[in-house]
């Protein structure tokens, strides 16, 4: 459950929706709010890293 928290958080503190960086990665509707009961690809991940700017690690921990 601490990928998809973490990545909530870079959104709040961003100012984006989780909706709006699904749709900006191309990824499908609702697909990172099911990262809490899914392990996503490690490509999908590096992804939303990418997008914030961040380490891959940060979004893990």
């Amino acid at each position: 459950m601490v990928l998809f928290d973490n990545i909530k958080e870079l959104c709040e503190k961003k100012g984006v929706s989780v909706w709006k960086l699904e749709k900006d990665l191309g990824f499908s509707n609702r697909s990172i709010s099911k990262w809490n009961e899914t392990d996503p690809g490690i490509r999908k991940v590096q992804k939303v890293a990418d997008y914030f700017g961040v380490a891959i690690e940060d979004l893990l921990e």
